[in-house]
């Protein structure tokens, strides 16, 4: 076992734990409810007191408070008239349990009431020792689906409550006939306000209409307004001709112009204007003759020329007369051309007094349009300010005689019922005692939970310092005075054997670089971690192993392990380093065999005055320099880290330090200080060792198969069931 190999040289070193900040230690990063639920099961106790303090309270205020009696009475909606087109009361459903509340729990209905009494039933009238009417508290419940109200009254007198119910309910009646009186009053008054101003509005309407009417002659405006309108139409088309026209005599003129021939279409659009006005005349026909002589006269001159000089008498003869009849057509065309303009001017005359004509007619008919008009707007006038007169004068009638049928429907169902005495209020606070007490005691767990920084798991240990756990050691059960027994080589318990032989694999196996680490010296924080009973099992299982293990009680001043191991106390490790400080005899001496093959122990010895001068002094390297060879591993058990100073002097000394923290005892704040101050002695943490872990827990669920361990094993079929 000795010369077994590490799985890996290239991992990191033998410190396996970086040095830490110095600062307090860290929140948890999340609550766990395995926590609160193991702190519940520790002080349930305490919401028990604080229910128990709350509830003591809640009786004492039972029986110095004065009692309270409560009568029962109920009101319901009666049936109800219906008029048709009538005018009613209307309320909401489901607000009006809530109006009714406040109502009758009302300063107003409260003085209402007590004056009523004051006055008609003043010796059911009850006081208190300052001489006011004792105070009476209101609750209205309505049924689901009906129309019934339960009222309930509650004070501290028997006889006065069911009284002031009775007369309560009774002034309510009374005070709602009086609202709803008022009401129909001045709803009757504000129709009837509206009523009169829309009559003197329809009257003045109608007075306006009536004297339009008389200063205007309605048949005969509408007759002008027709004739006129078709006089205007045909003015309309009459000009619609006239520029027709002259739009054609312009377009004639420019043809004219542009077409040096004989004829063109403005003398016969002249001809056809004058034909129109009435004499007809022959210019056209004769201008159109002209052109044909002169056409004539150019086809013989073209025959002649082919035969004749221009010289010739003949050609001469022609070309006179064409030049003859050239003359005439301009005649023709300058008397054509002054005409033409005539009748522009006539045609632009014609067209002008039209124009002034639909002028003067429109203006006509848009008067007698504007006079129409204004008398269809006051007739709508007059409508409308009667539908709304008549639709008020409808409405004033049905108030007025919804007012004076009466629509109070609401009626005492029940009278007042006998007081009773109430428990309710006592009850409940009896109920809110217990359940504030017992929220008080869980939110006092809650807190100590909370700020409790104690590991409850190896979850937690390694959420506060990583994956730097080496290994877990169950909790085992012991009867009541006895300690718990060592490892042995045959050990039924298997999940405690086995735990500490996890421990051993892994620091065979522990990945380190240079020489293993053969000297390791196990401490905790405080005492009562468990170190020395982990530090002795760990040596026995290595031994178990068959490594040479020496056990080393480096606790001067508290050291037990030799009591355990039924070993001498003396000499021990204190003789040793003395006679080492001397530089006398060496360390075979004071080794002792135990009953375990392969395990060496060397006890406290006598307790030293100065232990830690003891530490300080060269002896303690000799004495380590002297066994290293001797043994395969050391293990020393120290006081811990902050009993004394000696944990903190000797682990630099050493190849490697065990941290043990133990389960629900170490705090994360003193362990996280406690590693800090090693790291600072630069002492070399190859792990933390979790002692007395939950074996319940499911963190914790290495080694449960007890079946693995049984000494009479059974070969079983892998398909045979158990049983």
């Amino acid at each position: 076992m000795k010369d077994l190999i590490p799985v890996s040289q290239a991992d990191s070193g033998l410190q396996l734990m970086e040095p830490m900040a110095n600062t307090p230690a860290p929140a948890n990063s999340k609550f766990r409810p395995q926590k609160l639920l193991h702190f519940l099961l520790k002080f349930w106790w305490i919401p028990m007191i604080t229910a128990s303090l709350t509830t003591g309270y809640a009786v004492y205020k039972f029986f110095h408070t004065p009692p309270t009696f409560v009568s029962y009475g109920s009101m319901w909606e009666a049936e109800k008239l219906s008029l048709p087109d009538g005018a009613s009361f209307s309320q909401d459903r489901d607000s009006y349990v809530d109006t009714l509340t406040q109502i009758l729990r009302s300063r107003m209905m409260w003085n209402l009431t007590t004056n009523y009494m004051m006055a008609f039933k003043k010796d059911q009238i009850v006081y208190d020792q300052d001489g006011n009417i004792i105070p009476v508290d209101i609750e209205v419940y309505a049924s689901t689906k009906g129309s019934v109200y339960n009222i309930t009254a509650i004070s501290a007198n028997p006889a006065f409550t069911p009284a002031y119910l009775n007369a309560l309910m009774e002034q309510y009646k009374e005070y709602r006939s009086n609202v709803r009186d008022d009401v129909s009053v001045h709803t009757v008054s504000a129709i009837s306000e509206q009523v009169g101003m829309y009559e003197r509005d329809l009257k003045l309407a109608q007075t306006a209409l009536t004297e339009y009417e008389r200063s205007n002659n309605f048949a005969g405006l509408q007759e002008e307004s027709t004739l006129a309108s078709g006089y205007l139409v045909k003015l309309k088309t009459e000009l619609s001709d006239y520029q027709l026209q002259l739009k054609l005599l312009d377009a004639g003129q420019l043809e004219g112009d542009s077409n040096q021939g004989a004829t063109n279409m403005s003398d016969t659009l002249y001809d056809s204007l004058r034909g129109s006005g009435g004499t007809p005349t022959g210019f056209a026909a004769s201008r159109m003759d002209a052109g044909q002589q002169i056409e004539v006269l150019k086809l013989q001159r073209a025959k002649l020329a082919k035969n004749l000089r221009p010289n010739h008498p003949k050609m001469v003869k022609l070309d006179e007369d064409i030049a003859k009849a050239q003359k005439l057509i301009e005649v023709y065309k300058r008397e054509n051309t002054e005409q033409i303009t005539t009748a522009r001017q006539a045609l632009q005359i014609k067209i002008d007094n039209v124009n002034q004509f639909i002028a003067e007619w429109e203006a006509k008919v848009t008067d007698a349009r504007d006079r129409l008009a204004k008398a269809d707007n006051l007739k709508q006038e007059v409508a409308s300010k009667q539908r709304m007169y008549d639709r008020l004068s409808a409405l004033n009638d049905n108030v007025q005689v919804g007012q004076h049928i009466g629509q109070d429907t609401l009626n005492v169902l029940d009278q007042a019922s006998p007081s009773t005495r109430s428990y309710t209020e006592a009850k409940s606070m009896l109920m809110q005692s217990i359940m504030m007490g017992l929220a008080l005691g869980a939110g006092i767990i809650f807190l100590l939970a909370l700020r409790d920084d104690r590991f409850g798991s190896l979850v937690e240990v390694t959420e506060k310092f990583g994956d730097n756990v080496v290994g877990q050691v169950p909790d085992m059960p012991t009867t009541s005075g006895t300690k718990l027994a060592l490892i042995e080589g045959n050990d039924e318990r298997h999940m405690f054997a086995e735990s500490y032989r996890n421990l051993r694999s892994a620091l065979l196996f522990l990945a380190v670089e240079g020489q293993r680490p053969k000297v390791m010296l196990i401490t905790s924080a405080v005492p009562d971690e468990g170190k020395s009973t982990v530090a002795t099992n760990l040596a026995r299982t290595m031994a178990m192993g068959g490594s040479k293990v020496l056990l080393i009680d480096g606790d001067l001043r508290r050291g037990r392990i030799h009591s355990v191991l039924n070993m001498q106390a003396q000499p021990g490790l204190t003789e040793l380093l003395n006679e080492l400080v001397n530089e006398q005899a060496g360390p075979e001496k004071f080794i002792q065999n135990t009953s375990l093959q392969n395990l060496d122990f060397i006890s406290r010895g006598a307790i030293p005055r100065n232990p830690g001068d003891l530490f300080l002094s060269p002896a303690f390297d000799r004495m380590v320099a002297r066994l290293r060879d001797k043994y395969d591993y050391i293990l020393i058990d120290t006081c811990p880290v902050f009993a004394a100073d000696d944990t903190s002097t000797i682990a630099p000394r050493v190849d490697g330090t065990l941290f043990v923290v133990r389960n629900r005892f170490s705090h994360s704040r003193m362990v996280r200080q406690a590693l800090d101050l090693l790291f600072q002695r630069q002492a070399r943490v190859l792990g933390l060792i979790f002692n007395r872990a939950d074996a319940s827990s499911r963190s914790h669920y290495f080694y449960k198969y007890a079946q693995y361990y049984s000494s009479n094993v059974v070969e079983v079929d892998a398909d045979s069931q158990p049983h």
